[in-house]
């Protein structure tokens, strides 16, 4: 009887486990994307100016790889890599703009440039991105800030904000006028108990620097340029509207089944004269447009710390699948970032730099400019001899020569023939 009632003890108390874990919710996934940001410009990054308080605390509520980089330095391909995991080069999708677009030679309502949009939109249609595979988990998934892709649909989404215009439409409301849309789906979403994927893409800090008086007002005297006093207020606009949509999953009691990350799609270096962007940061192949903190957080789930190791926003989409446990699709090959082992023993990334205009919207060696890889301590950066004929390889020693300033490429010719001889082997058009 003692052992009957043993064994009894044993089957209640694995089939309570077993019920108990198949009715865990799947985790819900938001993914905040800052627009045109430099990767030092928080207070968790040591700005001293810039006050970020929303993302410092999500910061030390995430593990934070603080050299995380995206591939490519401008919009609409670093988009178009973070949601589909795979390099530009691999996804067609390599520039802003069709061919002559930048030049003035094509409008954005002429014929051409809509059929050079579509082409574009055409690569989006045939990729596994994340909120298409997330679907078939039974996800539903909302787009709102930028996006270039035609409608949302285009990318998978079952929700979102834009129609089909250039990089946002309604979408770029989010942030700056209202955060009500993507409170109205989450509402959505738990009415009808399924998990959900938030992509909040804010037209922030991107031009044009209009931040609210108020915000304006605690930095013109912090600096001389009024123009960077501006992209420093427009920083802090951001955090608001990052700590207004953690407060939603706090007081909504989602914040402990959500896995939240955080990226920039390219960096930027304010002009102190001119409400532009300096050199060496966006559309550069430099770390001023390239370099972007990475952040992961899931309570309970992922431990919060901070990190050196290298991370690409590349990762992103197969870290999200293997964290709810689905696999992701083999051309998605970025590391799982919360696999410590593997991404400690990783030493190499990669990225591309493009033309603003494509000049062959299906041949993506057409337009490039630059590859780059970091490797150990070392970055090289490779010129495309067709679009940049005049540039020179250039190297660095980036884990202590952080802005580039010391190029090594003249004194450490082995070195940089090893290691273009490695940027070769991993994609030469």
């Amino acid at each position: 009887m003692r052992a009957l009632s043993f064994l009894t003890l044993v089957f209640t108390t694995c089939l309570s486990l077993n019920t108990s874990l198949r009715a865990e919710a799947p985790p819900n996934v938001v993914l905040i994307i800052s627009d045109d940001h430099h990767w030092g410009d928080y207070s968790f990054m040591g700005h001293p100016e810039v006050k970020t308080p929303h993302l410092d605390k999500l910061a030390s509520q995430s593990l934070l790889f603080t050299r995380g980089y995206v591939p490519s330095s401008l919009c609409c391909p670093s988009l178009a890599t973070i949601i589909s995991g795979q390099y530009p080069h691999q996804n067609y999708i390599t520039s802003n703009d069709p061919p002559g677009s930048s030049a003035g030679k094509l409008k954005q309502n002429d014929p051409a440039f809509l059929e050079g949009r579509e082409k574009f939109n055409k690569h989006m249609d045939q990729l596994n991105t994340l909120p298409r595979v997330l679907g078939k988990q039974g996800y539903v998934s909302f787009q709102t800030g930028k996006w270039w892709q035609g409608d949302f649909t285009r990318g998978g989404f079952t929700h979102g904000m834009t129609k089909g215009s250039r990089h946002g439409d309604d979408g770029l409301k989010i942030g700056r006028e209202t955060m009500q849309p993507m409170y109205d789906f989450m509402k959505m979403a738990q009415g009808e108990k399924k998990p959900f994927f938030l992509w909040y893409a804010p037209f922030l800090p991107h031009t044009p620097h209009n931040p609210p008086d108020r915000l304006l007002a605690k930095y013109k005297d912090k600096t001389p340029s009024l123009t960077v006093a501006k992209y420093w207020a427009m920083v802090e606009w951001l955090d608001e509207t990052c700590g207004d949509l953690m407060k939603y999953l706090d007081d909504n009691g989602l914040a402990e089944n959500t896995i939240v990350v955080y990226v920039t799609d390219n960096g930027w270096i304010q002009d102190p004269e001119k409400p532009k962007y300096a050199p060496r940061s966006k559309q550069s192949q430099y770390d001023g447009g390239l370099r972007t903190p990475i952040m992961v957080r899931w309570p309970g789930k992922v431990k919060p710390g901070k990190t050196e190791a290298l991370a690409s926003s590349i990762d992103i989409a197969p870290t999200v699948l293997r964290a709810i446990g689905s696999e992701p699709p083999k051309e998605m090959t970025g590391l799982n970032l919360l696999d410590t082992a593997a991404v400690d023993a990783r030493k190499t990334i990669y990225g591309e730099i493009f033309t603003h205009d494509s000049q062959n919207i299906d041949v993506p060696g057409a337009s490039l400019r630059w590859r780059w890889m970091i490797d150990g301590d070392f970055k090289i950066i490779v010129p495309d001899s067709k679009n940049e004929p005049d540039a020179k390889v250039e190297l660095y020693k980036i884990t202590s020569d952080i802005n580039e300033q010391r190029d090594l490429s003249l004194t450490q010719t082995e070195r940089v023939k090893e290691l273009t001889a490695k940027l070769d082997a991993w994609w030469k058009p």
